[in-house]
């Protein structure tokens, strides 16, 4: 597998540092730093804090897009996808969970990281809305996933019990999955 870019290794530098340390210990030096560039090579590809962060929001996006994309192949069906997913993002340390891990250390203090993350879950009710009958029941699959995420975000205790569950979660929710898959 050929080394990821010099760009990639910022971002991802970047995105260790905000999970570990939050937005306000960040500085192009210590991103520089953890990325093994030069600060000249870290202002080559982003000019600003704001133009690293604009980078991290266009990666959550495009990661965002090639999750809907799996979510809408998904043997199993959106829901079941969206659910299953927001247990083992966690503990598989997918991209998708560390650029939204880091992305939501941003939200609080950032109104354009807020408005990215929005707009990506935003997606996802999209998405769950075509393959749940009923909106209101698509709505509750989203916070779910949600509770679901965090809760395996903040501990890995019952992660496989999760797992198992997963199809007992979606019946419970009665959801109608219109993906044409049979369950």
């Amino acid at each position: 597998m050929a080394r990821p870019s010099a760009r990639d290794r910022i971002l991802d530098s970047y995105e260790v540092l905000l999970i570990e340390r939050g937005p306000l210990e960040i500085t192009l030096d210590s991103v520089a730093a953890h990325a093994g560039v030069s600060k000249g090579g870290l202002l080559y590809h982003f000019g600003s804090k704001d133009a690293l962060r604009d980078g991290l929001l266009e990666r959550l996006e495009r990661l965002t897009e090639e999750d809907l994309a799996l979510a809408r192949a998904a043997p199993e069906g959106v829901v079941r996808y969206y659910l299953r997913t927001a247990v083992t993002d966690v503990t598989q340390n997918l991209p998708v969970h560390r650029t939204n891990m880091a992305t939501l250390r941003l939200v609080l203090n950032d109104p354009i990281a807020a408005e990215v993350s929005l707009r990506c879950m935003n997606w996802f009710r999209d998405l769950l809305t075509e393959h749940v009958d009923d909106p209101l029941t698509a709505e509750l699959v989203l916070l779910v996933g949600e509770g679901l995420y965090m809760r395996t975000a903040l501990s890995e205790d019952g992660t496989n019990s999760l797992l198992g569950r997963i199809d007992i979660i979606a019946n419970r929710l009665d959801v109608g999955d219109q993906s044409g898959v049979e369950h």
